[in-house]
């Protein structure tokens, strides 16, 4: 049959791609449909269509998927923090291996041996960062619009999906702890009373801009950190010392300021207002020092699964060297550190390598040294023969000229520790002539989202 844009039709969801959308098929044509799943059967409005394929927006379902469930989020389906709540969990995991098989299979072109996915601690409460963005035109929901005593020129939230502008008023997050809600609230409370006007995100003008909330699982403390467009103290000293006051566990306060139009909530300058520069917690037996732009995964317990594949796929036994690349705070390298000879991390970020060698002096660690670099120039100057070699990159992956460094390396084996199936393929086809891909173990560190971290084992041919 003939799909047109704006056309209502009946589908039957078949399947769900890579990136959440359910799937349904008209006569082999392929229609994505956002916020369903497999079996649901629905009335959806073509709103884009293209030669090969249709995107549609739900209308109704008619008959709901037996996997099925009421999300107990009030924001889901609106909000883009996760998009899967009302996916039954085993589910999730079913369809996170699914999408890395079909990724490694099609895009790879390997067969792999992929493990049922490994499922996170905590499927709520599990982040230990979340990000809430300052707007002054807040985005409404459907059971808003008729509200007449909403105030539109405030919000303090999440964004809806796709979008840069529009902002949710967020009440609670159930991917963060309890705590860190009421903290959103009293936040909120102030900077709405506050003389100093919220950011504008089209308009460029306003204060404030981001709160981003760091969570120490380990010792149940909280890092705040208030992004600003200008530094003013007298204008975020009081909020600070409001919130610390209130909270024991808050041990730390600081104050990021940042000019920039792009709406990222890391400072050009850092102000500590009140407390301790980092925050401390703990992946294993072993204790990280996190600053307020630090990267750290962000479900604590779920890392300390993810680095025990880790360690088991690298296979030491205490007398290798091994390369770790992209290698951040230090997190994998002190991990492993009591396994090997020697581990070389290598990372871009002067900040992030200030880290890892802090870390590694917290730890007591002393056979782990730090290269600061393009990855790209910096390899090729390796002076090393590594026995094993980590390889975690950004969800870009790897430059194709690192792959043919690696490859040139030689390493017996391969650890590729991998958030996107389809860049871990992609490289994984590059590396295939020199290297077998034995096992793939995917981990669930983002419940309730379509994400999935990889684990690929890779040994020298």
């Amino acid at each position: 049959m003939t799909v047109r844009k704006g056309q209502c039709l009946e589908l039957k969801i078949s399947d769900i791609a890579y990136g959440g959308s359910g799937v349904a098929k008209l006569d082999g044509f392929t229609v994505f449909v956002d916020k369903t799943i497999p079996q649901d059967r629905i009335i959806a409005r073509i709103i884009k269509k293209k030669k090969n394929f249709a995107q549609a927006r739900i209308l109704k379902i008619l008959e709901p998927s037996a996997d099925r469930i009421t999300a107990p989020c009030r924001y889901s389906g609106i909000c883009g923090g996760c998009t899967w709540q009302f996916l039954k969990y085993e589910k999730q995991l079913q369809y996170k291996k699914k999408h890395v098989i079909d990724c490694i299979e099609h895009i790879g072109l390997v067969k792999a041996a992929v493990n049922d996915t490994t499922a996170s601690p905590l499927t709520f409460g599990y982040r230990n960062k979340m990000e809430f963005s300052c707007s002054d035109r807040r985005w409404l929901t459907e059971e808003q619009m008729g509200q007449k005593d909403i105030d539109r020129t405030f919000a303090l939230g999440l964004h809806v999906p796709g979008t840069f502008y529009k902002v949710l008023d967020t009440k609670a997050c159930l991917l963060q702890p309890s705590c860190g809600n009421r903290i959103l609230e009293d936040v909120r409370s102030f900077m709405k009373e506050s003389s100093m006007p919220v950011y504008g995100l089209k308009s460029h003008q306003g204060f404030w801009r981001f709160l981003v909330l760091r969570h120490s699982v380990a010792y149940d403390q909280w890092m705040i950190n208030i992004v600003t467009a200008s530094q003013n103290k007298e204008a975020v000293l009081p909020l600070a010392e409001l919130l610390m006051n209130k909270y024991p566990s808050i041990v730390s306060v600081v104050n990021n300021i940042t000019a920039r139009k792009s709406g990222v909530a890391i400072g050009e300058k850092e102000i500590q207002l009140l407390g301790f520069r980092f925050l401390k917690d703990k992946i294993g037996p072993f204790v990280f020092e996190i600053s307020a732009n630090s990267f750290f995964q962000t479900n604590t317990l779920g890392a300390g699964r993810l680095y025990e594949i880790v360690k088991a796929y690298a296979g030491l036994t205490g007398t290798e060297t091994v390369i770790d690349l992209y290698s951040g705070a230090g997190t994998i390298p002190v991990f492993l550190s009591g396994s090997a000879e020697e581990i070389i991390g290598m990372e871009i970020s002067q900040g992030a390598v200030a880290d890892a060698v802090r870390n590694c002096k917290r730890n007591g660690v002393t056979n782990c040294r730090f290269i600061t670099g393009d990855i790209r120039e910096s390899l090729s100057e390796i002076s090393v023969s590594p026995d094993v070699m980590i390889i975690d990159p950004p969800r870009v992956g790897m430059h194709k000229d690192v792959v043919q460094q690696v490859l040139g390396l030689a390493p017996e084996r391969v650890v590729y520790v991998s958030c996107n199936p389809a860049t871990l393929a992609r490289d994984l086809a590059m590396m295939k002539e020199k290297y077998k891909l034995i096992e793939v173990q995917p981990v669930d560190m983002f419940p309730h989202t379509f994400h999935v971290e990889s684990v690929a084992k890779l040994v020298r041919k």
